[in-house]
Protein backbone atom coordinates (compact mmCIF):
# COMPACT_ATOMS: atom_id res chain seq x y z
CA UNK A 1 0.00 0.00 0.00
CA UNK A 2 1.62 3.36 -1.21
CA UNK A 3 0.23 5.45 1.22
CA UNK A 4 -2.10 4.83 5.07
CA UNK A 5 -5.23 5.07 4.31
CA UNK A 6 -7.06 5.06 7.95
CA UNK A 7 -4.98 8.24 8.25
CA UNK A 8 -6.09 10.10 5.49
CA UNK A 9 -7.76 13.19 6.75
CA UNK A 10 -11.30 13.91 5.34
CA UNK A 11 -10.99 17.55 5.16
CA UNK A 12 -8.67 17.09 2.33
CA UNK A 13 -11.57 15.84 0.11
CA UNK A 14 -13.96 19.20 0.61
CA UNK A 15 -15.27 21.30 -1.33
CA UNK A 16 -17.47 24.32 -2.10
CA UNK A 17 -21.20 23.12 -3.42
CA UNK A 18 -23.90 25.60 -3.77
CA UNK A 19 -27.24 24.58 -2.71
CA UNK A 20 -27.74 25.42 -6.49
CA UNK A 21 -26.05 23.26 -8.07
CA UNK A 22 -27.82 20.10 -6.14
CA UNK A 23 -30.58 18.92 -8.50
CA UNK A 24 -33.96 18.84 -7.09
CA UNK A 25 -35.64 17.20 -9.51
CA UNK A 26 -33.93 15.04 -12.67
CA UNK A 27 -33.95 16.01 -15.83
CA UNK A 28 -36.63 14.94 -19.01
CA UNK A 29 -35.69 12.56 -20.12
CA UNK A 30 -33.16 11.16 -18.06
CA UNK A 31 -30.90 10.23 -20.66
CA UNK A 32 -30.64 13.38 -21.83
CA UNK A 33 -28.80 14.29 -18.51
CA UNK A 34 -24.93 15.20 -18.91
CA UNK A 35 -22.00 12.84 -19.13
CA UNK A 36 -18.58 14.44 -18.28
CA UNK A 37 -15.79 11.87 -19.66
CA UNK A 38 -12.41 11.43 -17.89
CA UNK A 39 -10.05 9.32 -20.04
CA UNK A 40 -6.91 8.78 -18.89
CA UNK A 41 -6.10 12.36 -17.74
CA UNK A 42 -8.66 14.24 -20.81
CA UNK A 43 -12.11 15.60 -19.64
CA UNK A 44 -14.83 16.09 -22.35
CA UNK A 45 -18.53 16.67 -22.10
CA UNK A 46 -21.20 14.34 -23.87
CA UNK A 47 -24.97 13.79 -23.14
CA UNK A 48 -25.72 10.16 -21.37
CA UNK A 49 -27.60 8.93 -24.32
CA UNK A 50 -24.13 8.77 -26.41
CA UNK A 51 -22.89 6.34 -23.94
CA UNK A 52 -23.21 3.42 -25.91
CA UNK A 53 -20.50 5.03 -28.14
CA UNK A 54 -17.92 5.81 -25.82
CA UNK A 55 -17.85 2.24 -24.29
CA UNK A 56 -15.47 -0.63 -25.78
CA UNK A 57 -17.24 -3.34 -28.08
CA UNK A 58 -17.23 -6.38 -26.00
CA UNK A 59 -17.02 -4.90 -22.76
CA UNK A 60 -18.99 -6.43 -19.84
CA UNK A 61 -21.11 -3.79 -17.69
CA UNK A 62 -22.17 -4.57 -14.18
CA UNK A 63 -25.29 -2.66 -12.83
CA UNK A 64 -27.56 -3.41 -9.75
CA UNK A 65 -30.86 -4.27 -9.89
CA UNK A 66 -32.03 -3.20 -6.10
CA UNK A 67 -35.43 -1.21 -6.01
CA UNK A 68 -35.91 1.14 -3.35
CA UNK A 69 -38.82 0.41 -1.15
CA UNK A 70 -41.35 2.85 0.68
CA UNK A 71 -39.67 2.91 3.73
CA UNK A 72 -40.70 5.51 6.29
CA UNK A 73 -44.32 4.98 8.03
CA UNK A 74 -45.92 7.59 9.57
CA UNK A 75 -48.17 7.36 12.74
CA UNK A 76 -50.08 9.67 14.83
CA UNK A 77 -49.92 9.25 18.20
CA UNK A 78 -53.54 10.48 20.50
CA UNK A 79 -51.78 13.46 21.70
CA UNK A 80 -51.37 14.51 18.11
CA UNK A 81 -47.47 13.81 18.05
CA UNK A 82 -46.41 12.37 14.10
CA UNK A 83 -43.80 9.75 14.79
CA UNK A 84 -42.04 8.47 11.99
CA UNK A 85 -40.50 4.97 11.41
CA UNK A 86 -37.85 4.64 8.71
CA UNK A 87 -37.07 0.67 8.18
CA UNK A 88 -33.50 0.19 7.88
CA UNK A 89 -32.95 -3.92 7.49
CA UNK A 90 -35.29 -6.41 8.21
CA UNK A 91 -34.11 -8.46 11.65
CA UNK A 92 -37.14 -11.52 11.19
CA UNK A 93 -37.20 -12.92 9.13
CA UNK A 94 -33.95 -11.40 8.26
CA UNK A 95 -34.21 -12.56 4.31
CA UNK A 96 -35.75 -10.01 2.25
CA UNK A 97 -38.07 -11.62 0.05
CA UNK A 98 -39.53 -13.50 3.01
CA UNK A 99 -40.08 -10.51 4.94
CA UNK A 100 -41.85 -8.88 2.29
CA UNK A 101 -44.25 -11.98 2.60
CA UNK A 102 -44.72 -11.81 5.90
CA UNK A 103 -48.64 -12.05 6.84
CA UNK A 104 -49.25 -10.60 10.64
CA UNK A 105 -45.74 -10.25 12.03
CA UNK A 106 -42.55 -9.37 11.29
CA UNK A 107 -39.64 -7.09 12.98
CA UNK A 108 -36.94 -4.50 11.48
CA UNK A 109 -34.12 -2.38 12.38
CA UNK A 110 -35.42 1.02 12.52
CA UNK A 111 -34.63 4.83 12.50
CA UNK A 112 -37.44 6.73 14.68
CA UNK A 113 -38.30 10.31 13.71
CA UNK A 114 -39.48 12.45 16.80
CA UNK A 115 -38.61 9.46 19.15
CA UNK A 116 -39.14 11.71 22.79
CA UNK A 117 -42.38 11.69 22.05
CA UNK A 118 -42.38 7.66 21.66
CA UNK A 119 -41.26 7.40 25.87
CA UNK A 120 -43.38 3.89 25.81
CA UNK A 121 -46.22 1.58 24.49
CA UNK A 122 -47.35 1.20 20.82
CA UNK A 123 -48.48 3.11 17.73
CA UNK A 124 -51.23 2.43 15.87
CA UNK A 125 -52.56 3.24 12.86
CA UNK A 126 -55.79 1.73 10.94
CA UNK A 127 -55.50 0.76 7.47
CA UNK A 128 -57.61 -0.15 4.25
CA UNK A 129 -56.72 -2.43 1.36
CA UNK A 130 -59.00 -4.49 -0.79
CA UNK A 131 -61.50 -2.49 1.09
CA UNK A 132 -60.89 -4.69 4.14
CA UNK A 133 -59.77 -2.10 7.03
CA UNK A 134 -57.39 -3.63 9.99
CA UNK A 135 -54.70 -2.21 12.18
CA UNK A 136 -51.09 -2.27 11.60
CA UNK A 137 -49.29 -1.64 15.21
CA UNK A 138 -45.22 -0.57 16.12
CA UNK A 139 -43.43 -2.02 19.45
CA UNK A 140 -40.50 -0.64 20.12
CA UNK A 141 -38.73 -3.56 21.71
CA UNK A 142 -34.82 -2.26 22.13
CA UNK A 143 -32.44 0.16 21.44
CA UNK A 144 -29.34 -1.26 18.95
CA UNK A 145 -26.13 0.77 17.92
CA UNK A 146 -27.32 2.05 14.79
CA UNK A 147 -31.22 2.02 15.63
CA UNK A 148 -34.23 0.09 17.26
CA UNK A 149 -35.60 -3.03 16.89
CA UNK A 150 -39.11 -2.29 16.02
CA UNK A 151 -42.00 -5.27 15.28
CA UNK A 152 -44.93 -4.50 13.09
CA UNK A 153 -47.79 -6.64 13.99
CA UNK A 154 -51.46 -6.49 11.93
CA UNK A 155 -54.67 -8.20 11.78
CA UNK A 156 -55.76 -9.37 8.44
CA UNK A 157 -53.44 -12.56 7.44
CA UNK A 158 -54.40 -11.74 3.70
CA UNK A 159 -52.27 -8.67 3.73
CA UNK A 160 -48.33 -9.11 3.06
CA UNK A 161 -46.05 -6.18 4.33
CA UNK A 162 -44.86 -5.23 0.86
CA UNK A 163 -48.69 -4.72 0.42
CA UNK A 164 -48.86 -2.65 3.34
CA UNK A 165 -45.49 -0.37 2.42
CA UNK A 166 -47.42 0.04 -1.02
CA UNK A 167 -50.31 1.24 0.78
CA UNK A 168 -48.65 3.55 3.74
CA UNK A 169 -45.34 3.69 3.14
CA UNK A 170 -43.39 6.83 1.49
CA UNK A 171 -40.24 6.50 -0.38
CA UNK A 172 -37.37 8.07 0.90
CA UNK A 173 -35.78 10.62 -1.27
CA UNK A 174 -32.20 11.71 -0.01
CA UNK A 175 -32.12 14.59 2.77
CA UNK A 176 -30.17 17.12 1.25
CA UNK A 177 -32.90 17.75 -1.74
CA UNK A 178 -34.48 19.89 0.83
CA UNK A 179 -38.08 19.31 0.12
CA UNK A 180 -41.11 16.54 0.64
CA UNK A 181 -41.30 13.37 -1.76
CA UNK A 182 -43.50 13.57 -4.57
CA UNK A 183 -46.31 11.24 -6.62
CA UNK A 184 -43.46 11.70 -9.56
CA UNK A 185 -40.52 10.57 -7.01
CA UNK A 186 -42.00 7.10 -6.95
CA UNK A 187 -40.65 6.48 -10.55
CA UNK A 188 -38.07 8.91 -10.97
CA UNK A 189 -36.19 7.52 -8.07
CA UNK A 190 -35.98 4.17 -9.36
CA UNK A 191 -33.85 2.84 -12.14
CA UNK A 192 -35.64 1.56 -14.98
CA UNK A 193 -33.99 -1.88 -14.50
CA UNK A 194 -35.02 -2.15 -10.57
CA UNK A 195 -36.27 -5.18 -9.61
CA UNK A 196 -35.40 -6.82 -6.03
CA UNK A 197 -36.72 -4.80 -3.34
CA UNK A 198 -34.28 -3.80 -0.43
CA UNK A 199 -32.74 -0.57 -0.64
CA UNK A 200 -33.87 2.99 1.18
CA UNK A 201 -31.76 4.72 -1.21
CA UNK A 202 -31.45 4.60 -5.09
CA UNK A 203 -28.23 3.69 -6.80
CA UNK A 204 -28.39 6.83 -8.57
CA UNK A 205 -25.98 6.49 -11.71
CA UNK A 206 -28.88 3.77 -12.82
CA UNK A 207 -31.07 6.70 -12.74
CA UNK A 208 -30.04 7.89 -16.08
CA UNK A 209 -30.39 4.42 -18.32
CA UNK A 210 -33.32 4.05 -20.08
CA UNK A 211 -34.48 1.47 -22.19
CA UNK A 212 -33.71 3.28 -25.31
CA UNK A 213 -29.88 3.24 -24.13
CA UNK A 214 -30.36 -0.69 -22.97
CA UNK A 215 -31.14 -1.53 -26.08
CA UNK A 216 -28.33 0.74 -27.89
CA UNK A 217 -25.89 -1.08 -25.58
CA UNK A 218 -27.03 -4.75 -26.47
CA UNK A 219 -26.82 -2.90 -30.07
CA UNK A 220 -23.11 -1.76 -29.71
CA UNK A 221 -22.31 -5.49 -28.09
CA UNK A 222 -22.05 -4.13 -24.87
CA UNK A 223 -22.55 -7.12 -22.69
CA UNK A 224 -25.13 -6.56 -19.56
CA UNK A 225 -25.01 -8.69 -15.77
CA UNK A 226 -26.75 -7.46 -12.97
CA UNK A 227 -25.86 -7.46 -8.84
CA UNK A 228 -27.59 -6.86 -5.80
CA UNK A 229 -26.60 -4.70 -3.08
CA UNK A 230 -29.63 -2.97 -1.41
CA UNK A 231 -28.66 0.53 -0.37
CA UNK A 232 -28.84 1.43 3.26
CA UNK A 233 -29.36 4.48 5.23
CA UNK A 234 -25.29 4.49 6.07
CA UNK A 235 -24.73 5.92 2.47
CA UNK A 236 -25.66 9.09 3.76
CA UNK A 237 -23.89 9.06 6.69
CA UNK A 238 -20.77 12.02 7.58
CA UNK A 239 -17.41 11.21 8.06
CA UNK A 240 -17.18 12.89 11.21
CA UNK A 241 -13.66 12.22 12.56
CA UNK A 242 -11.03 13.67 11.14
CA UNK A 243 -9.42 10.95 9.66
CA UNK A 244 -10.97 7.99 8.11
CA UNK A 245 -9.66 5.33 10.75
CA UNK A 246 -12.67 6.51 12.69
CA UNK A 247 -15.33 6.22 10.38
CA UNK A 248 -17.12 3.18 10.62
CA UNK A 249 -19.10 1.81 7.42
CA UNK A 250 -21.92 0.67 7.12
CA UNK A 251 -22.75 -3.11 6.30
CA UNK A 252 -24.60 -3.54 3.38
CA UNK A 253 -26.13 -7.23 1.91
CA UNK A 254 -25.10 -7.87 -1.95
CA UNK A 255 -26.36 -11.03 -4.04
CA UNK A 256 -24.34 -12.38 -7.12
CA UNK A 257 -25.71 -15.05 -9.43
CA UNK A 258 -23.56 -17.96 -10.35
CA UNK A 259 -24.20 -16.74 -14.18
CA UNK A 260 -22.36 -13.16 -13.28
CA UNK A 261 -19.49 -14.82 -11.76
CA UNK A 262 -19.54 -17.01 -15.60
CA UNK A 263 -19.31 -13.91 -16.87
CA UNK A 264 -17.06 -11.84 -15.12
CA UNK A 265 -14.34 -15.13 -15.76
CA UNK A 266 -15.38 -15.02 -19.45
CA UNK A 267 -14.17 -11.50 -19.28
CA UNK A 268 -11.03 -11.82 -17.27
CA UNK A 269 -12.56 -10.28 -13.96
CA UNK A 270 -12.86 -6.94 -15.97
CA UNK A 271 -16.04 -5.09 -15.92
CA UNK A 272 -17.26 -1.38 -16.05
CA UNK A 273 -19.53 -0.79 -13.04
CA UNK A 274 -22.79 1.20 -13.18
CA UNK A 275 -22.39 3.41 -9.40
CA UNK A 276 -20.81 3.04 -6.31
CA UNK A 277 -22.85 0.40 -4.84
CA UNK A 278 -21.59 -2.22 -8.18
CA UNK A 279 -18.12 -0.72 -7.59
CA UNK A 280 -18.53 -2.39 -3.68
CA UNK A 281 -19.79 -5.57 -4.48
CA UNK A 282 -17.54 -6.22 -7.33
CA UNK A 283 -14.26 -5.69 -5.79
CA UNK A 284 -15.65 -7.49 -2.80
CA UNK A 285 -16.01 -10.38 -4.54
CA UNK A 286 -12.34 -10.06 -4.96
CA UNK A 287 -11.41 -10.48 -1.32
CA UNK A 288 -14.44 -13.23 -0.84
CA UNK A 289 -12.47 -15.63 -2.88
CA UNK A 290 -9.36 -14.61 -1.30
CA UNK A 291 -10.73 -16.03 2.09
CA UNK A 292 -12.07 -18.84 0.33
CA UNK A 293 -8.41 -19.22 -0.82
CA UNK A 294 -7.56 -19.86 2.86
CA UNK A 295 -10.65 -21.33 3.86
CA UNK A 296 -13.09 -23.49 1.42
CA UNK A 297 -15.45 -24.13 4.23
CA UNK A 298 -16.77 -20.41 5.60
CA UNK A 299 -20.14 -20.30 5.77
CA UNK A 300 -22.13 -17.79 3.47
CA UNK A 301 -22.17 -15.01 6.52
CA UNK A 302 -18.18 -15.73 7.25
CA UNK A 303 -17.64 -14.24 4.11
CA UNK A 304 -18.95 -10.55 4.80
CA UNK A 305 -15.89 -8.84 3.87
CA UNK A 306 -14.83 -6.24 7.01
CA UNK A 307 -14.14 -2.72 6.58
CA UNK A 308 -10.46 -2.79 6.56
CA UNK A 309 -9.67 -6.06 5.09
CA UNK A 310 -8.53 -5.36 1.67
CA UNK A 311 -5.72 -3.04 3.37
CA UNK A 312 -4.63 -6.22 5.73
CA UNK A 313 -4.41 -8.93 3.01
CA UNK A 314 -1.46 -9.68 0.51
CA UNK A 315 -3.33 -9.92 -3.21
CA UNK A 316 -2.09 -13.56 -3.95
CA UNK A 317 -4.59 -13.90 -6.46
CA UNK A 318 -5.62 -12.49 -9.97
CA UNK A 319 -9.22 -11.04 -10.38
CA UNK A 320 -10.03 -14.07 -12.85
CA UNK A 321 -8.61 -17.02 -9.92
CA UNK A 322 -11.09 -15.17 -6.98
CA UNK A 323 -13.76 -15.19 -9.10
CA UNK A 324 -13.08 -18.43 -9.62
CA UNK A 325 -12.57 -19.85 -6.05
CA UNK A 326 -16.29 -18.15 -5.74
CA UNK A 327 -18.08 -20.01 -8.24
CA UNK A 328 -16.39 -23.34 -7.44
CA UNK A 329 -18.00 -22.30 -4.04
CA UNK A 330 -21.33 -21.97 -5.38
CA UNK A 331 -21.01 -25.20 -7.45
CA UNK A 332 -19.50 -27.01 -4.39
CA UNK A 333 -22.47 -26.25 -1.83
CA UNK A 334 -25.33 -26.40 -5.09
CA UNK A 335 -26.17 -22.63 -4.87
CA UNK A 336 -27.61 -20.37 -7.69
CA UNK A 337 -26.42 -17.55 -5.94
CA UNK A 338 -23.76 -16.18 -3.45
CA UNK A 339 -25.68 -14.39 -0.38
CA UNK A 340 -23.22 -12.36 1.73
CA UNK A 341 -22.63 -8.76 3.32
CA UNK A 342 -19.69 -6.37 2.34
CA UNK A 343 -18.76 -3.41 4.96
CA UNK A 344 -15.56 -2.64 2.49
CA UNK A 345 -14.29 1.05 2.35
CA UNK A 346 -12.42 2.37 -0.75
CA UNK A 347 -10.31 5.05 -0.67
CA UNK A 348 -6.96 6.40 -1.67
CA UNK A 349 -4.37 3.10 -1.20
CA UNK A 350 -6.83 0.98 -2.51
CA UNK A 351 -5.72 -1.03 -5.70
CA UNK A 352 -9.11 -1.73 -7.92
CA UNK A 353 -8.66 -5.58 -8.77
CA UNK A 354 -12.03 -5.84 -11.09
CA UNK A 355 -13.45 -2.58 -11.83
CA UNK A 356 -11.65 -0.93 -14.77
CA UNK A 357 -14.31 1.79 -15.54
CA UNK A 358 -16.85 3.58 -14.12
CA UNK A 359 -19.65 5.78 -14.28
CA UNK A 360 -21.32 7.15 -11.65
CA UNK A 361 -22.80 10.61 -10.63
CA UNK A 362 -21.75 13.31 -8.63
CA UNK A 363 -20.67 13.31 -4.77
CA UNK A 364 -21.13 15.14 -1.19
CA UNK A 365 -18.08 16.79 -0.40
CA UNK A 366 -16.00 14.80 2.65
CA UNK A 367 -18.11 11.87 2.12
CA UNK A 368 -17.06 8.10 1.37
CA UNK A 369 -18.05 8.17 -2.18
CA UNK A 370 -16.14 10.84 -3.06
CA UNK A 371 -12.90 9.04 -1.68
CA UNK A 372 -14.18 5.85 -3.62
CA UNK A 373 -14.02 7.77 -6.75
CA UNK A 374 -11.07 9.67 -5.56
CA UNK A 375 -9.28 6.18 -5.42
CA UNK A 376 -10.18 5.17 -9.04
CA UNK A 377 -9.18 8.25 -10.67
CA UNK A 378 -5.49 8.15 -8.56
CA UNK A 379 -6.17 11.17 -6.58
CA UNK A 380 -7.39 13.39 -9.92
CA UNK A 381 -11.04 14.09 -8.53
CA UNK A 382 -10.88 17.78 -7.66
CA UNK A 383 -10.02 18.42 -11.55
CA UNK A 384 -12.66 16.21 -12.61
CA UNK A 385 -15.41 18.22 -9.78
CA UNK A 386 -13.65 21.49 -10.73
CA UNK A 387 -14.74 20.82 -14.43
CA UNK A 388 -18.43 19.82 -13.26
CA UNK A 389 -18.84 22.81 -11.08
CA UNK A 390 -17.42 25.19 -13.80
CA UNK A 391 -19.45 23.69 -16.66
CA UNK A 392 -22.76 23.92 -15.03
CA UNK A 393 -22.85 19.96 -14.08
CA UNK A 394 -25.91 19.35 -11.83
CA UNK A 395 -25.27 17.52 -8.50
CA UNK A 396 -25.71 14.41 -6.31
CA UNK A 397 -28.61 11.61 -6.81
CA UNK A 398 -30.94 13.37 -9.62
CA UNK A 399 -28.21 15.12 -11.12
CA UNK A 400 -25.75 14.64 -13.81
CA UNK A 401 -22.91 11.39 -14.23
CA UNK A 402 -19.69 10.94 -15.29
CA UNK A 403 -17.75 7.82 -17.20
CA UNK A 404 -14.37 7.74 -15.73
CA UNK A 405 -11.97 5.45 -17.46
CA UNK A 406 -7.93 6.26 -15.62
Amino acid sequence: MEMDTKHIRIADYNYLLPEERIAKYPVTPRDHSKLLVYRHGAITEEKFYRLPQLLPQGALMVYNNTKVIQARIHFRKDTGAQIEVFLLEPLTPADYELMFQSRRRCTWLCLVGNLKKWKEGTLTRTLSIQGEPFTLTATREEAMRSGHRITFEWDNPRVSFAEILEAVGELPIPPYLNRATQESDKQTYQTVYSKIKGSVAAPTAGLHFTNDVLQALDTAGIEREEVTLHVGAGTFKPVKAEEIEGHEMHTEYICVHQETLEKLIMHKGHAIAVGTTSVRTLESLYYIGLKLKANPQLSEEELHVNQWEPYEQEATLTPVEAIIRVLDYLYRNQLKTLHTSTQIIIAPGYEYKIVKMLITNFHQPQSTLLLLVSAFVKGDWRRIYDYALDHDFRFLSYGDSSLLIP
